[in-house]
């Protein structure tokens, strides 16, 4: 009878380790954080002055600087926050030690707009760069980067008019391509803005900076959030086509998803990693790829005690993201909305 006792307990320690184990939390010990920046409100995107700077946006109009512990707000645009509109992407000029130039994309009442400000102690100058940006309460896109090419490029969403997305002379559902002044490239592919086609509400865009594949991170209709490899002139199915049953012309994506929603914003690419912040999905995750970039060889789910996460980038080792817990949709935290750094 004792030793039917003893096999019982021993059989009990070992069930509770292997539950460990498998319920252990997915903030692994192995990645050191820090909290940059709390107490914001839906802090949209982050970008990095030249001398390691952080500049980043809040939807309700505020762009702040953040140096050696200090927040700084440097500007308050006059915007209209609705739903999910509002103040959304940042950029900085490749060359702003020469010009100040930094970019903003922002709502105001029902068009978004993509603006030059010149930044000395503040934002100021504005020059409209496009104006009449299809917007609304949801699916304004929002996303600006510069790629490796030296253009600005844009995401927009078809602000729940979904015939807009394969109409290529409308700025909305697309990815548009600028160069720095506002002008056309000779070589986009319909000779305006647009640089690829058919999204629904694509907020994140990232290169591999070796091979210089682009890639972009797009709201599905009911689940079906797709990470796409994007290419110039590309048709990517939306309204007509979803996931992988996009026939001939249609360019499939990278990944969807279909067994939950990940709603995914900001994405970054790191050392064959593609990282991806997830709102309704409520967490950062990984996508490892294989040597070409072109197929998935693997994921995972970080960060998932966080709640919402809006926005990720890479910066010299280091991502930082933003938790986007007041945005409406999601539970405040102590301390939400933050800004947090991640050591690789």
């Amino acid at each position: 009878m004792k030793n039917k006792y003893i096999i019982i307990f021993v059989f009990t320690i070992l069930i509770l380790i292997t539950l460990i184990f498998i319920l252990k939390p997915v903030n692994q010990p192995t990645y050191q954080t820090e909290v940059m920046a709390l107490n914001l409100d839906t802090p949209w995107a982050i970008d990095f002055l030249p001398d390691d700077t952080m500049i980043f946006t809040e939807r309700n109009g505020k762009v702040s600087i953040l140096k050696n512990g200090t927040s700084k707000i440097i500007g308050n645009i006059n915007i209209t926050q609705i739903g999910e509109s509002g103040l959304l992407g940042i950029a900085v000029d490749p060359n702003f030690n020469e010009n100040r130039f930094i970019y903003l994309y922002y709502t105001v009442q029902n068009s978004n707009r993509l603006s030059r400000f010149t930044l000395n102690e503040k934002l100021e100058n504005e020059t409209i760069l496009i104006n009449n940006i299809p917007g609304g309460q949801i699916h304004n896109g929002g996303r600006i980067k510069f790629g490796p090419d030296g253009f600005l490029y844009i995401t927009t969403g078809e602000a729940g008019n979904k015939q807009l997305a394969q109409n290529i002379n409308s700025t909305g559902g697309k990815i548009l391509r600028i160069n720095k002044n506002g002008t056309i490239p000779s070589d986009n592919p319909f000779g305006n803005y647009v640089y690829s086609y058919g999204h629904r509400d694509p907020q994140g865009i990232t290169w591999n900076p070796q091979s210089k594949e682009m890639y972009s991170s797009e709201h599905g209709e009911t689940r079906y959030d797709e990470i796409n490899i994007i290419l110039k002139g590309g048709n990517y199915g939306w309204p007509i086509y979803q996931g992988n049953n996009s026939p001939q012309g249609y360019i499939k994506p990278l990944i969807f998803y279909t067994d939950f929603t990940l709603a995914p914003s900001g994405i970054a690419y790191y050392n064959s990693n593609l990282y991806v912040s997830g709102l309704r999905g409520s967490q950062l995750r990984k996508i490892s790829l294989s040597a070409d970039g072109k197929t998935v060889t693997g994921e995972e789910a970080l960060f998932t005690n966080l709640g919402r996460i809006r926005e990720v980038v890479e910066h010299k080792g280091y991502l930082y993201i933003s938790t986007s817990n007041r945005d409406g949709r999601g539970v405040p935290q102590s301390g939400d909305d933050k800004i947090i750094r991640i050591k690789l």
